[in-house]
Parts: structure tokens; C-alpha cells; sequence
């Protein structure tokens, strides 16, 4: 086994660990929503559109971490396959209004398996520090909005 790298000045920096873990969960979360015909994000903006009704199309982006033009990319693909519709929002006729169909469902929650699966190491060497390590990513997100 091959020795692990010092970090150096980087001992106490946040950034470069967050990126070895982004890297290691955007490559696991591509190769199983592929055999799905969806792209990476997918997931996330499903469940975000499932959790939040009547949300702006600005602020599931903001919440997913996408640029608006990324996010409308996959919201017309997800349509395009009839796992979510687009309407004018009955309070303010200039918004569309995104919402998961009842196929949106199904395949958010097959693919939300799949997903959690991937993340079972990162869960079992953590146990019940999970929670706080989800709290932890909260509060550092929070601290750069």
C-alpha cells in the first residue's frame, strides 16, 4: 500500500477534501444514471422539484448548484421523457411553475437507490457522524451564499 501524501499547507483547508470526495461521487453518480438515460444532476433536481412545489427555476438552481441555463437543460430533458411538466404558476402567470409526474417519481426514487448505495461506504465509516457531517456541509454552504 502506497503511502498517503501530506498535505502539506493544505492541512487545514476545506477545499481540496471536498473536491477528492465531489470527484469520487460525480464519477459514481454518472456511471448509474447513465444505464437510466439521465444525466448527472438529474437526481438532485428531481427531489428538489419533488421537495419544494412552486419553486422559481432561479432557486432550484441556486439550491442544486447549477447555473440557470444548466438547470433548464436538464428540467427540458426530464420533460422531454415525461418525468416532469411545466406550467405557468397560477400566482404570477410570467413564472412556469416545474412539477414531477407520478413516472418523475418512480424514477427518482429507483435512481435514489442507486445512488444511496454508492454513498454506503461514506455512511458506514461514518455511522451516526453522517448527521453531523451533513450539518457541518450546511453550515460551510451557508457561510458562502
Amino acid at each position: 500500500m502506497t503511502k498517503a501524501l501530506d498535505w502539506g499547507i493544505l492541512e487545514q483547508s476545506v477545499g481540496p477534501r471536498v473536491r477528492l470526495l465531489r470527484n469520487a461521487l460525480s464519477a459514481r453518480s454518472i456511471a448509474v444514471s447513465a444505464p437510466h438515460g439521465l444525466p448527472t444532476g438529474s437526481l438532485t433536481v428531481l427531489a428538489l422539484i419533488a421537495a419544494n412545489p412552486g419553486s422559481s427555476q432561479t432557486a432550484l438552481a441556486s439550491r442544486a448548484g447549477l447555473n440557470k441555463s444548466a438547470l433548464v437543460g436538464i428540467v427540458e430533458g426530464l420533460e422531454q421523457r415525461g418525468l416532469v411538466q411545466r406550467g405557468r404558476a397560477p400566482a404570477d402567470r410570467r413564472r412556469y411553475q416545474v412539477s414531477v409526474t407520478p413516472e418523475g417519481q418512480q424514477a427518482m426514487e429507483a435512481l435514489f437507490k442507486v445512488v444511496t448505495r454508492e454513498e454506503e461506504p461514506i455512511r458506514d465509516a461514518l455511522g451516526s457522524d453522517v448527521v453531523q457531517l451533513l450539518t457541518l456541509l450546511d453550515r460551510a454552504i451557508a457561510a458562502l451564499d
